[in-house]
């Protein structure tokens, strides 16, 4: 007789801000992580603000009202809920309540909260019977000190009533005060992708790889993955770029994009910064295959983990990061065996770490087969998502049995890019 899935009849809800194709590291990670449930045999749903008006694109800036719509991600149901306003981060989602109580009146045997958050939390710290509640808490509230300080007893009441609450990395936790505070049902949760595209990259992103090469015709390609805003430190990354060859592709968009334009041609590096938007997933992958290492200098614990570096390291890419006290981020990429972390803040230790990618023989190489070997081993979406079966499970007291998930990959993989 067959054994049934591991997470077989647990019905799981999912509280995101946004859902994919909104960009960014939480809404990646909600997408990733429900999927990988159901396929263990979950019945998944998500709940969160819709991002557009029409319903593509890939900023969640607001730029006007959005309806409230349902669709279907493979087995996942996902509502998207109309936005009226957004003040200070916080979404005005007035379908909100009713859509919570449709959907625990489908039977729900788990709500997952992912935070910062204040929308969803003001909605569940309202409702005064829930089902058991875990939340993964994937940043403090860095910047935002005066909005951060009248939020925290919101906040602290649904953490105080949660059964656990998931770190993304126990580097993270000891720098954090709200993590101390619930210290004894805090468990670390590793934040993983679906290494596959990666290892495996399809016709269409060889193609795009050889685009990319041919655009930057043998020079180094320094590549920037993740929304501009003031803590992914490119005003660093461009100074850096003054003192080594090559060009520096920037993957994405934000509020400092202007900014950091006029901040490339101060600095004499205009023609050498190709500001590339958004890309698709295999241009992506071809990016990441024709660079020479990603640049992560990120410069605040508000970058708590970085998934980038985990698409980077699995496509056998250096990772150049910082050392962000109390952050996941020099624990996701490890110095001297999948890339090399420097000072945050500091252009000059950035560009000698380049260099020495240059200049090393079979450096790049070594830390690139380092990186892929640590992304098909702990920061699989596989094993995050069986983890958090296993977590559930504990935190409920109901023996569940999570079949491991498989360590061997074919040895083509593991070489290296190929």
């Amino acid at each position: 007789m067959s054994t049934p899935p591991a997470g077989a009849g647990l019905r799981v809800l999912h509280l995101g801000k946004f859902y994919p194709p909104a960009s960014g590291g939480m809404e990646g990670h909600v997408r990733t992580l429900a999927l990988g449930q159901a396929a263990l045999g979950a019945r998944v749903e998500v709940i969160c603000a819709n991002h557009s008006a029409d319903g593509t694109g890939t900023s969640h800036e607001f730029l006007g009202r959005s309806p409230t719509r349902e669709d279907w991600d493979g087995p996942v149901r996902v509502v998207r809920l109309g936005r009226r306003a957004s003040v200070a981060r916080m979404d005005l989602l007035t379908d909100l309540p009713g859509a919570l109580w449709r959907a625990l009146g489908r039977g729900v045997d788990v709500v997952h909260l992912h935070t910062p958050n204040p929308t969803m939390v003001l909605a569940l710290d309202a409702v005064p019977r829930l089902p058991p509640v875990f939340i993964t808490h994937h940043s403090d509230v860095i910047r935002q000190r005066v909005a951060g300080a009248l939020f925290r007893p919101f906040e602290a009441l649904l953490y105080a009533r949660a059964c656990r609450v998931l770190a993304t990395s126990d580097a993270y936790v000891s720098g954090s005060a709200l993590l101390r505070a619930f210290r004894s049902k805090v468990r670390a949760l590793p934040l993983g992708i679906d290494v596959s595209p990666f290892l495996h990259p399809s016709a269409s992103a060889r193609t795009e790889e050889a685009r990319w090469r041919e655009v930057t015709s043998g020079e180094p390609l320094w590549l920037m993955v993740g929304r501009l805003v003031y803590y992914k430190g490119l005003f660093t990354a461009l100074e850096a770029l003054t003192r080594v060859p090559g060009r520096l592709v920037v993957v994405g968009e934000g509020p400092v994009e202007a900014e950091a334009r006029r901040q490339a041609k101060a600095l004499g590096v205009e023609a050498r910064v190709m500001w590339a938007g958004y890309l698709s997933p295999d241009a992506l992958a071809g990016a990441y295959r024709a660079a020479t290492a990603l640049w992560f200098p990120s410069n605040a614990r508000s970058e708590a983990y970085g998934l980038s570096q985990v698409e980077a390291m699995a496509s056998g890419l250096p990772v150049l990061n910082t050392a962000i006290p109390h952050s996941g981020v020099p624990w996701v990429s490890r110095h001297e065996e999948t890339g090399l972390t420097v000072p945050v803040g500091d252009a000059v230790a950035l560009a000698r770490a380049a260099r020495r990618l240059l200049d090393e023989p079979g450096l790049a190489q070594q830390l690139g087969r380092g990186g892929r070997e640590r992304a098909m081993g702990a920061l699989r979406h596989d094993v995050m998502a069986a983890r958090s079966l296993e977590l559930y499970a504990e935190a409920l007291g109901r023996p569940m049995s999570v079949a491991e998930a498989p360590s061997e990959v074919p040895a083509r993989a593991a070489s290296g890019r190929s």
